[in-house]
Protein backbone atom coordinates (compact mmCIF):
# COMPACT_ATOMS: atom_id res chain seq x y z
CA UNK A 1 0.00 0.00 0.00
CA UNK A 2 1.35 3.74 -1.30
CA UNK A 3 0.99 5.89 1.60
CA UNK A 4 -0.07 9.27 0.32
CA UNK A 5 2.43 12.57 0.44
CA UNK A 6 1.67 16.14 1.36
CA UNK A 7 -0.63 15.63 4.49
CA UNK A 8 0.27 19.96 4.89
CA UNK A 9 -0.46 22.91 3.01
CA UNK A 10 -1.17 20.77 -0.50
CA UNK A 11 -3.27 18.45 0.80
CA UNK A 12 -4.39 14.58 -0.49
CA UNK A 13 -6.93 13.69 -3.21
CA UNK A 14 -9.05 10.33 -1.79
CA UNK A 15 -8.23 7.22 -3.71
CA UNK A 16 -11.31 5.83 -5.15
CA UNK A 17 -11.65 1.88 -4.83
CA UNK A 18 -12.42 -0.33 -6.87
CA UNK A 19 -16.15 -1.25 -7.57
CA UNK A 20 -17.46 -4.47 -6.55
CA UNK A 21 -19.19 -7.09 -9.04
CA UNK A 22 -22.54 -6.25 -9.08
CA UNK A 23 -22.67 -3.14 -7.14
CA UNK A 24 -23.96 0.22 -8.62
CA UNK A 25 -21.30 3.19 -8.59
CA UNK A 26 -22.82 5.01 -5.87
CA UNK A 27 -21.91 2.19 -3.27
CA UNK A 28 -18.34 2.89 -3.92
CA UNK A 29 -16.51 3.88 -0.82
CA UNK A 30 -13.29 5.70 -0.60
CA UNK A 31 -11.33 4.90 2.85
CA UNK A 32 -10.14 8.33 4.74
CA UNK A 33 -6.35 8.84 4.37
CA UNK A 34 -5.99 9.56 7.91
CA UNK A 35 -7.29 8.06 11.18
CA UNK A 36 -6.82 9.83 14.67
CA UNK A 37 -7.00 7.21 17.37
CA UNK A 38 -7.87 8.46 20.73
CA UNK A 39 -8.12 5.97 23.93
CA UNK A 40 -10.56 7.59 26.43
CA UNK A 41 -11.13 6.42 30.01
CA UNK A 42 -12.97 8.51 32.47
CA UNK A 43 -12.71 11.94 30.35
CA UNK A 44 -15.53 12.57 30.46
CA UNK A 45 -15.29 16.90 30.94
CA UNK A 46 -12.38 16.86 28.33
CA UNK A 47 -14.55 15.04 25.98
CA UNK A 48 -16.27 18.18 24.44
CA UNK A 49 -13.04 20.58 23.79
CA UNK A 50 -10.91 18.00 22.89
CA UNK A 51 -13.31 16.55 20.21
CA UNK A 52 -13.53 20.14 18.89
CA UNK A 53 -9.59 20.92 18.91
CA UNK A 54 -9.33 17.95 16.56
CA UNK A 55 -11.64 18.58 14.43
CA UNK A 56 -11.15 22.12 13.78
CA UNK A 57 -7.43 21.28 13.10
CA UNK A 58 -7.81 18.40 10.92
CA UNK A 59 -10.40 19.26 8.67
CA UNK A 60 -7.76 22.36 7.90
CA UNK A 61 -5.51 19.49 6.22
CA UNK A 62 -7.96 19.61 3.17
CA UNK A 63 -7.60 15.26 3.71
CA UNK A 64 -10.16 12.41 4.51
CA UNK A 65 -10.46 11.77 7.90
CA UNK A 66 -11.54 10.06 10.45
CA UNK A 67 -11.92 10.01 14.31
CA UNK A 68 -11.83 6.44 16.10
CA UNK A 69 -12.48 7.37 20.35
CA UNK A 70 -11.90 3.69 22.21
CA UNK A 71 -13.69 3.57 25.47
CA UNK A 72 -11.83 1.52 27.57
CA UNK A 73 -14.97 0.67 29.89
CA UNK A 74 -14.94 4.29 31.55
CA UNK A 75 -17.48 4.27 34.64
CA UNK A 76 -18.46 8.21 34.09
CA UNK A 77 -20.37 10.03 31.16
CA UNK A 78 -17.68 9.56 28.76
CA UNK A 79 -19.01 7.51 26.68
CA UNK A 80 -22.42 9.62 26.53
CA UNK A 81 -20.63 12.53 25.95
CA UNK A 82 -18.93 10.87 22.80
CA UNK A 83 -22.19 9.70 21.66
CA UNK A 84 -23.16 13.14 21.84
CA UNK A 85 -20.34 14.38 19.81
CA UNK A 86 -21.22 11.98 17.47
CA UNK A 87 -24.27 13.56 16.22
CA UNK A 88 -23.18 16.23 14.40
CA UNK A 89 -19.65 14.70 12.61
CA UNK A 90 -20.11 11.70 10.62
CA UNK A 91 -15.94 11.12 10.93
CA UNK A 92 -16.39 10.10 14.88
CA UNK A 93 -16.94 6.64 14.76
CA UNK A 94 -17.10 4.66 18.72
CA UNK A 95 -15.84 1.89 20.19
CA UNK A 96 -16.51 0.61 23.68
CA UNK A 97 -14.97 -1.94 25.67
CA UNK A 98 -17.16 -4.09 27.87
CA UNK A 99 -14.11 -3.40 30.69
CA UNK A 100 -11.43 -1.72 31.14
CA UNK A 101 -8.56 -3.33 29.38
CA UNK A 102 -6.07 -0.28 29.32
CA UNK A 103 -4.57 1.95 27.58
CA UNK A 104 -2.29 -0.45 24.78
CA UNK A 105 -5.60 -2.57 24.04
CA UNK A 106 -7.40 0.80 23.34
CA UNK A 107 -4.59 1.73 21.02
CA UNK A 108 -4.47 -1.75 19.41
CA UNK A 109 -7.90 -1.62 18.80
CA UNK A 110 -7.60 1.56 17.18
CA UNK A 111 -4.75 -0.05 14.91
CA UNK A 112 -7.16 -2.94 14.22
CA UNK A 113 -10.07 -0.93 13.34
CA UNK A 114 -8.08 1.98 11.38
CA UNK A 115 -8.80 2.56 7.41
CA UNK A 116 -6.25 5.40 7.04
CA UNK A 117 -3.30 5.18 5.20
CA UNK A 118 -1.76 7.04 7.74
CA UNK A 119 -2.54 6.57 11.99
CA UNK A 120 -2.19 9.81 14.93
CA UNK A 121 -2.66 8.51 18.28
CA UNK A 122 -2.97 10.99 21.49
CA UNK A 123 -4.07 10.84 24.66
CA UNK A 124 -7.72 12.65 25.59
CA UNK A 125 -6.84 14.30 28.42
CA UNK A 126 -6.13 17.67 26.64
CA UNK A 127 -2.39 17.42 28.07
CA UNK A 128 -1.22 16.42 23.75
CA UNK A 129 -2.09 19.83 21.78
CA UNK A 130 -3.84 18.82 18.65
CA UNK A 131 -1.67 21.90 17.19
CA UNK A 132 1.07 19.39 16.27
CA UNK A 133 -0.53 16.78 14.39
CA UNK A 134 0.03 18.65 11.04
CA UNK A 135 3.80 18.90 12.14
CA UNK A 136 3.91 15.09 12.85
CA UNK A 137 3.04 14.34 9.54
CA UNK A 138 4.78 16.93 7.91
CA UNK A 139 7.42 14.79 9.43
CA UNK A 140 6.26 11.66 7.63
CA UNK A 141 6.42 13.35 4.11
CA UNK A 142 9.79 14.22 4.73
CA UNK A 143 10.32 9.66 4.65
CA UNK A 144 9.72 8.73 7.74
CA UNK A 145 7.22 6.00 8.83
CA UNK A 146 7.02 6.61 12.97
CA UNK A 147 7.24 10.19 13.94
CA UNK A 148 7.00 10.60 17.94
CA UNK A 149 6.38 13.47 20.00
CA UNK A 150 8.89 14.46 22.38
CA UNK A 151 7.16 16.75 25.27
CA UNK A 152 10.45 18.56 26.17
CA UNK A 153 8.76 20.94 28.47
CA UNK A 154 6.47 17.93 30.02
CA UNK A 155 3.61 20.05 32.47
CA UNK A 156 3.51 16.87 35.13
CA UNK A 157 4.42 15.74 38.45
CA UNK A 158 8.35 16.24 38.40
CA UNK A 159 9.26 12.98 40.48
CA UNK A 160 6.72 10.86 40.03
CA UNK A 161 5.77 11.28 36.41
CA UNK A 162 9.03 13.38 34.64
CA UNK A 163 12.38 11.16 36.41
CA UNK A 164 10.38 7.90 36.03
CA UNK A 165 9.11 8.32 32.17
CA UNK A 166 12.97 9.95 31.68
CA UNK A 167 14.83 6.69 33.45
CA UNK A 168 12.58 4.56 31.12
CA UNK A 169 13.28 5.93 28.14
CA UNK A 170 16.99 5.99 28.36
CA UNK A 171 16.82 2.12 29.67
CA UNK A 172 14.35 1.59 26.43
CA UNK A 173 17.02 3.35 23.92
CA UNK A 174 19.90 1.60 25.25
CA UNK A 175 18.44 -1.40 25.42
CA UNK A 176 17.15 -1.78 21.76
CA UNK A 177 19.23 1.12 19.93
CA UNK A 178 15.67 3.18 18.72
CA UNK A 179 17.39 6.73 20.21
CA UNK A 180 14.09 8.84 21.36
CA UNK A 181 14.03 10.60 24.62
CA UNK A 182 10.58 10.48 25.13
CA UNK A 183 8.57 7.08 24.76
CA UNK A 184 5.83 7.34 26.74
CA UNK A 185 4.34 10.23 24.25
CA UNK A 186 0.97 9.19 23.16
CA UNK A 187 1.15 11.65 20.38
CA UNK A 188 2.66 10.05 17.37
CA UNK A 189 2.03 9.32 13.47
CA UNK A 190 2.60 6.32 11.77
CA UNK A 191 2.25 4.63 8.61
CA UNK A 192 -0.10 2.09 8.57
CA UNK A 193 1.65 -0.22 6.62
CA UNK A 194 4.26 -0.90 9.44
CA UNK A 195 1.93 -1.28 12.35
CA UNK A 196 0.07 -4.18 10.08
CA UNK A 197 0.75 -7.87 12.07
CA UNK A 198 1.83 -6.01 15.66
CA UNK A 199 -0.29 -7.76 18.55
CA UNK A 200 0.33 -5.79 21.73
CA UNK A 201 -0.19 -6.36 25.60
CA UNK A 202 0.35 -4.93 29.10
CA UNK A 203 2.10 -1.83 28.89
CA UNK A 204 3.77 -2.31 25.28
CA UNK A 205 1.88 0.97 23.52
CA UNK A 206 5.20 2.69 24.43
CA UNK A 207 7.18 0.44 22.40
CA UNK A 208 5.51 0.70 19.25
CA UNK A 209 8.79 2.67 17.39
CA UNK A 210 10.97 -0.60 18.98
CA UNK A 211 8.26 -3.11 16.99
CA UNK A 212 8.46 -0.72 13.86
CA UNK A 213 12.11 -0.50 13.81
CA UNK A 214 13.00 -4.35 13.75
CA UNK A 215 10.43 -3.98 10.50
CA UNK A 216 12.88 -1.68 9.42
CA UNK A 217 10.74 1.30 9.76
CA UNK A 218 12.88 4.81 9.52
CA UNK A 219 11.48 6.62 13.33
CA UNK A 220 12.44 10.34 14.48
CA UNK A 221 10.85 11.94 17.05
CA UNK A 222 10.04 16.27 16.91
CA UNK A 223 9.35 18.34 19.94
CA UNK A 224 5.66 18.77 20.82
CA UNK A 225 3.48 21.08 23.63
CA UNK A 226 2.81 19.55 26.56
CA UNK A 227 -0.03 20.97 28.52
CA UNK A 228 -1.11 20.86 32.49
CA UNK A 229 -4.09 18.49 33.11
CA UNK A 230 -6.78 21.14 34.15
CA UNK A 231 -9.51 18.29 34.02
CA UNK A 232 -9.87 14.70 35.91
CA UNK A 233 -7.34 12.87 37.66
CA UNK A 234 -4.34 11.03 36.47
CA UNK A 235 -4.73 7.06 35.66
CA UNK A 236 -1.07 5.93 36.19
CA UNK A 237 1.32 6.09 39.66
CA UNK A 238 4.36 4.86 40.32
CA UNK A 239 3.61 1.39 39.73
CA UNK A 240 3.81 1.51 36.01
CA UNK A 241 7.12 1.53 36.00
CA UNK A 242 7.43 -2.06 37.39
CA UNK A 243 4.98 -2.79 34.92
CA UNK A 244 7.17 -1.38 31.84
CA UNK A 245 10.61 -3.33 33.21
CA UNK A 246 8.75 -6.23 32.97
CA UNK A 247 7.73 -5.58 29.83
CA UNK A 248 10.81 -5.18 28.28
CA UNK A 249 12.02 -7.83 29.97
CA UNK A 250 9.37 -9.58 27.75
CA UNK A 251 10.43 -7.78 24.68
CA UNK A 252 13.84 -8.41 24.62
CA UNK A 253 12.94 -12.22 25.11
CA UNK A 254 10.69 -12.13 22.16
CA UNK A 255 13.45 -10.14 20.33
CA UNK A 256 15.97 -12.67 20.36
CA UNK A 257 14.41 -15.54 21.00
CA UNK A 258 10.86 -15.58 19.95
CA UNK A 259 11.44 -17.61 17.34
CA UNK A 260 13.46 -20.25 18.83
CA UNK A 261 12.23 -20.25 22.59
CA UNK A 262 14.29 -23.83 23.07
CA UNK A 263 17.53 -22.08 22.69
CA UNK A 264 17.04 -19.95 26.05
CA UNK A 265 15.51 -22.46 27.91
CA UNK A 266 17.37 -25.40 26.63
CA UNK A 267 20.61 -23.26 27.34
CA UNK A 268 19.76 -23.10 31.07
CA UNK A 269 18.68 -26.56 31.25
CA UNK A 270 21.96 -28.01 29.65
CA UNK A 271 23.91 -25.43 31.92
CA UNK A 272 21.86 -26.89 35.00
CA UNK A 273 22.46 -30.50 34.14
CA UNK A 274 26.03 -30.08 33.63
CA UNK A 275 26.18 -28.36 37.19
CA UNK A 276 24.49 -31.22 38.47
CA UNK A 277 27.26 -33.49 37.03
CA UNK A 278 29.86 -31.15 38.98
CA UNK A 279 28.28 -31.57 41.69
CA UNK A 280 27.87 -34.79 41.94
CA UNK A 281 31.63 -35.31 41.20
CA UNK A 282 32.55 -33.57 43.99
CA UNK A 283 30.61 -35.57 46.36
CA UNK A 284 32.43 -38.22 45.08
CA UNK A 285 35.47 -37.08 45.18
CA UNK A 286 35.40 -36.10 48.94
CA UNK A 287 33.52 -39.87 49.81
CA UNK A 288 36.92 -41.30 48.74
CA UNK A 289 39.72 -38.49 49.63
CA UNK A 290 38.59 -37.43 52.33
CA UNK A 291 35.96 -39.88 53.40
CA UNK A 292 33.38 -37.31 54.34
CA UNK A 293 29.66 -38.63 53.87
CA UNK A 294 27.37 -37.07 56.53
CA UNK A 295 28.34 -33.13 56.32
CA UNK A 296 29.03 -33.51 52.19
CA UNK A 297 25.14 -34.97 51.91
CA UNK A 298 24.22 -31.68 50.40
CA UNK A 299 26.13 -32.25 47.40
CA UNK A 300 24.53 -35.28 45.84
CA UNK A 301 21.14 -33.76 46.63
CA UNK A 302 22.01 -30.03 45.03
CA UNK A 303 23.19 -32.63 42.23
CA UNK A 304 19.95 -34.39 42.14
CA UNK A 305 18.10 -30.91 42.16
CA UNK A 306 20.47 -29.12 39.66
CA UNK A 307 19.99 -32.45 37.26
CA UNK A 308 15.70 -31.89 37.81
CA UNK A 309 15.31 -28.40 37.50
CA UNK A 310 17.57 -28.84 33.89
CA UNK A 311 15.97 -31.56 32.72
CA UNK A 312 12.04 -29.27 33.56
CA UNK A 313 13.99 -26.36 31.68
CA UNK A 314 14.36 -28.26 28.16
CA UNK A 315 11.19 -29.97 28.83
CA UNK A 316 9.39 -26.43 28.93
CA UNK A 317 11.63 -25.40 25.88
CA UNK A 318 10.25 -28.24 23.70
CA UNK A 319 6.66 -27.14 25.47
CA UNK A 320 7.35 -23.37 24.32
CA UNK A 321 8.33 -24.61 21.12
CA UNK A 322 5.09 -26.30 19.96
CA UNK A 323 3.54 -22.79 21.28
CA UNK A 324 5.27 -20.57 18.79
CA UNK A 325 4.72 -22.70 15.93
CA UNK A 326 0.68 -23.16 17.17
CA UNK A 327 0.96 -19.38 17.74
CA UNK A 328 2.21 -18.95 13.77
CA UNK A 329 -0.02 -21.37 12.64
CA UNK A 330 -3.02 -19.86 14.13
CA UNK A 331 -5.49 -17.15 14.13
CA UNK A 332 -4.51 -14.80 16.35
CA UNK A 333 -6.98 -13.61 19.28
CA UNK A 334 -6.81 -9.78 19.92
CA UNK A 335 -6.41 -8.31 23.70
CA UNK A 336 -9.77 -6.85 23.75
CA UNK A 337 -12.94 -7.65 23.55
CA UNK A 338 -15.99 -4.64 21.80
CA UNK A 339 -18.88 -4.21 23.77
CA UNK A 340 -20.47 -2.45 21.13
CA UNK A 341 -19.17 -0.03 18.03
CA UNK A 342 -21.06 2.96 16.44
CA UNK A 343 -20.15 4.11 12.97
CA UNK A 344 -17.74 1.13 12.46
CA UNK A 345 -18.19 -0.62 9.03
CA UNK A 346 -16.72 -4.40 8.87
Amino acid sequence: MTVGRGYGNRGLAPQTLPEASGSPPGNVRTPPRLTIIIPVYNEEANIPPLIAQVFDVVRGLNTSFELLAIDDGSRDGSFAALEREQRDRPELKLIRFRRNFGQTAAIMAGIDYAQGEVIVSLDADLQNDPSDIPRLLAKLDEGYDVVSGWRVDRKDSRLKRILTSRVASRMISRAYGVRLNDFGCTLKAYRTEVLRGFRLYGEMHRFIPVYASWMGARVTEIPVQHHPRTRGASKYGLERVAKVALDMIVLKFLERHFVKPIYVFGGIGLASIALSFITFGMAVWRWFADGISGSGAWLPLFSALFFLGGTICILMGLLAEMLVRTYFESQQRPAYSVRESRGIET
